[in-house]
């Protein structure tokens, strides 16, 4: 098989660039997968080396053949500089604000983002002299508004973690690359093939792996790409951490990256066949789901995003714990856990209401988030069904 040329890959559609991102089969005697490098110590082969220019591998926290297959791989999909790989999605989100952030900045957090994101920002930065403010997801380009002289850096999450707001990326990024501003994103829930970060004006994406790039719930994996402008500043602040990916975790990564389109298209299909039969239960008051018309945000949705995934929320009639508990407790094909992307389909019971502090969140019922795996949809429904009868009779 002759290698790429230039020309062709730019020409090549998603599902071709996934197959094909990161390979160097004429550097593996012609073996199709990159294998696993485990290890610490790499050897020069003389003195001369040692103490010259640094060759491509010089220690293992520096990368290795898998580690620099993935991020290669991941850089030509999200359209970005270079990437930079973390044992999780939670520690490559701490790893972009690190790589922004000083003592003494201001930052700009969309009110609906991932929990653990805030709990970052309120300990860890805000030890380091970082002032964090929230602000409401739908502000769009109203978050000028918000900036000060210390503002640094904006995060946004689209859509929203468990609420799942719609905001207006490129509008934010405008107003805050006028300011000067660093714009992060969270970008795990459509991935780059839902999503271009960078071509939407985004400097820092961050991806959770564990989800939808691993696909099968067997590993935990981070990623964060910048353009041309941060990723300099990114793969330094990375370099001094030595955050480094599990070998096994990033060789399964890269096994996951071949089929994840194909995933991500019948998450879109099940995700949005579910939305539309929840939105006709009597027990539901609504469907959060960006890609259903007349869903909060859909229009922005319709005009940035080239797809949806598998995961939404639904809020439900008001209604007792106990009634909730009966209905989720006793259901068979909907395991509870707090993760999502992968083949099985799962539920959470949430509450914003906990932690908003910029927005008030009272969607009049008990919420429950949705993550909506590979089974066959009518199993899923017959399953939920008899969940709904069991609400119902407890009601």
């Amino acid at each position: 098989m002759a290698k790429l040329s230039d020309a062709t890959r730019k020409r090549l559609k998603s599902r071709t660039r996934l197959v094909t991102a990161g390979r160097k089969t004429d550097e593996q005697f012609g073996f199709i997968n990159t294998p696993i490098y485990r290890g610490s110590t790499v050897l020069y082969p003389d003195a001369a080396s040692l103490s010259g220019p640094s060759p491509r591998f010089t220690y293992g926290t520096k990368g290795t053949p898998t580690t620099e297959a993935l991020e290669n791989a991941w850089s030509e999909i999200a359209g970005a500089a270079g990437t930079v790989l973390a044992p999780t999605g939670l520690a490559a989100i701490t790893l972009a604000l690190m790589t922004a952030l000083k003592a003494g900045d201001h930052l700009l957090v969309t009110d609906s983002a991932y929990y653990p994101t805030r709990h970052f920002c309120e300990s860890v930065l805000a030890r380091m002299g970082v002032e964090t403010t929230y602000y409401d997801p739908l502000l769009g380009c109203g978050i000028e508004s918000l900036i000060r002289e210390t503002t640094t850096t904006i995060l946004v999450e689209a859509p929203g973690s468990q609420s799942f707001e719609v905001q207006d990326v490129p509008a934010i990024a405008e107003v805050a690359h006028r300011h000067g501003l660093c714009v992060i994103m969270d970008n795990t829930w459509a991935t780059p093939l839902f999503f271009p970060p960078h071509e939407r004006g985004v400097d820092l994406a961050v991806e959770a792996g564990t989800k939808y790039l691993g696909g099968h719930s067997d590993l935990l994996l981070g990623l964060v790409s910048a353009n041309s402008t941060w990723f300099r500043r990114l793969r330094q602040t990375f370099d001094a951490f030595a955050m480094c990916a599990g070998p096994e975790d990033v060789f399964l990564a890269l096994r996951g990256l071949r089929t994840m389109e194909l995933r991500l298209r019948e998450a879109h299909k099940q995700g949005l066949e579910m939305a539309r039969w929840f939105a006709a239960r009597p027990e539901v008051k609504q469907v959060l789901h960006p890609g259903l018309p007349g869903a909060p945000g859909h229009d922005i949705w319709k005009r940035d995003f080239l797809g949806a995934s598998g995961l939404f929320s639904i809020i439900l009639h008001p209604c007792s714990d106990a009634a909730v508990a009966a209905m989720i407790d006793g259901l068979e094909l909907f395991g509870m856990g707090y993760s999502w992307g992968g083949y099985e389909s799962l539920v959470i019971p949430f509450d914003c209401a906990k932690y908003r502090t910029a927005t008030t969140w009272n969607p009049g019922g008990p919420g429950l988030r949705f993550q909506i795996g590979l089974e066959d949809v009518e199993d899923l429904q017959a399953d939920l069904d008899a969940g709904f009868a069991r609400l119902q009779a407890a009601a």
